[in-house]
């Protein structure tokens, strides 16, 4: 009898354990649906928080970067306006990254910066198909190489004007990309900006309010990668064209135009020089571009030229200027790894990503750059400006970089802020904000100063 209520007492014990195991391997979600259950590793990869599923087909990550710039400037002309020195956060970005399934892509990226949410990155993205990727959400066109390099990769603090004015960046759109050893290949089509709040507010005012279609964008590049079996060498040969009607995420009353301008220093030195204001009656912008990028070991060079043709309706009234204008800009920048370190090129993406150091300790890349930016045409005078930049970047680790920029900025009579800053005297010497009033040479009109600016960087 003992023996049978101990042999019951062992199976009890055995089917609760039994029942205790199957508890533990089942768990339910916020609806009381039972779900699938992946057992996770994380790691670590340079720096990059990561969970990975053993068989590798699910992945998250985070991607934090916070960008703490300083600037100071001398050299504008005393009767000019003043620019003022200063700290900042440029970026304060947040982003969880993932794969679901292994052909299966999400990716939300927000920036805190300047005490506001501003979207960045919102990507749904299909990897099935052999050496193409179908992507849809917020997320840059594929257009220009400057552009589309990731912040945390460019040679100075702030991209060349030319791709800061004319170059497209995020918006809401639909993406197809294929790249296969030498060919790199992109098409989609695109509509409003998705950033921040106003924005958003301006779409919905436009629609409601006055029933408008959003407006549409067609965006291709290619690009070919002849030394794409070279782990040590790239060479980047490409060219990209957007044709772009006007959009519904402007103010209502001032839809239907379109505005190209930018600083030409850094964030910290607010004032935009260069500002074409609002072009009324647009019928398309009909951008277009045309670079030359390559890598060899420690070397880094890109040269590129954009251009934006702005056509105006033909049934424009008769007061305004029916005639084509043409803004362009180029630049040509390159930079040089001191101690044994190599750049790297990322053939998939069509950009540059991150160098490897040559030392323990890091390594030290020294960084040279003209840039030039013209948005004067026909009846539009917003000014242009050239800018001479030497960059020096400590790459500490695969997750702090410390970047110093000296930069030059040489504005023509034009770049006037849309007639808000001075640049100039007039024939009785006072200072003047109209070009056309402005007695010096044009060699010598138009605001120029320096500027050193320095950015601490980490990405975690």
């Amino acid at each position: 009898m003992n023996r049978f209520i101990i042999s019951l007492s062992l199976l009890s014990l055995s089917l609760s354990g039994y029942a205790q195991v199957n508890n533990d391997s089942i768990r339910y979600n916020q609806y009381g649906i039972e779900v699938e259950r992946i057992p996770l590793q994380a790691e670590a990869r340079n720096g990059i928080l990561v969970f990975e599923s053993l068989n590798e087909d699910y992945k998250l990550w985070l991607d934090f970067r916070v960008n703490v710039d300083g600037a100071a400037f001398w050299g504008e002309h005393r009767d000019y306006d003043p620019i003022g020195n200063g700290a900042r956060i440029r970026r304060g970005r947040a982003a969880i990254k993932t794969y679901v399934t292994k052909d299966w892509y999400g990716e939300l990226d927000v920036n805190f910066a300047d005490g506001k949410v501003e979207l960045k990155d919102a990507i749904i993205r299909y990897e099935g198909f052999t050496n193409t990727e179908l992507q849809v959400g917020n997320f840059k066109e594929n257009f220009s190489l400057a552009r589309n390099t990731s912040s945390r990769y460019q040679q100075f603090m702030e991209r060349p004007m030319a791709a800061q004015a004319l170059a497209p960046s995020r918006s809401l759109g639909i993406n197809a990309k294929y790249q296969k050893n030498w060919l790199y290949a992109s098409g989609g089509i695109f509509f409003q900006q998705v950033d921040e709040g106003e924005t958003a507010d301006y779409v919905d005012d436009n629609n409601k309010d006055y029933g408008r279609n959003q407006g549409m964008s067609y965006t291709g590049k290619l690009a070919f990668q002849p030394l794409y079996n070279y782990k040590d060498m790239a060479l980047h040969i490409g060219t990209g064209i957007s044709y772009r009607t006007p959009k519904t995420d402007v103010d209502p009353a001032k839809y239907g135009g379109s505005r190209f301008s930018t600083r030409n220093s850094t964030s910290i030195n607010r004032k935009k020089y260069l500002d074409t204001g609002v072009i009324p009656e647009v019928d398309y912008d009909l951008i277009y571009t045309f670079e030359l990028a390559g890598a060899y070991k420690g070397l880094r060079f890109e040269i590129a030229f954009i251009q934006n043709d702005t056509h105006i309706k033909s049934t424009a009234p008769e007061t305004v200027d029916k005639r084509t204008k043409s803004f362009k800009g180029h630049y040509v920048q390159a930079s040089y790894l001191l101690f044994g370190g190599t750049q790297h090129y990322d053939y998939w993406g069509g950009k540059f990503s991150q160098v490897h150091r040559g030392k323990a300790w890091g390594d030290v890349e020294l960084a040279l750059r003209y840039d030039h930016l013209d948005l004067n045409s026909k009846d539009i005078y917003g000014g242009a400006s050239e800018a001479y930049t030497v960059g020096l970047n400590y790459y500490v680790n695969n997750n702090v970089k410390l970047i110093l920029d000296y930069q030059y900025n040489n504005n023509d009579r034009y770049a006037n802020g849309k007639g808000k800053l001075f640049v100039g005297h007039d024939v009785h010497g006072e200072p003047t904000k109209d070009p056309t009033k402005v007695t010096e040479s044009k060699r010598k009109g138009g605001v120029d100063y320096s500027m050193l600016a320095f950015r601490v960087e980490i990405v975690f």
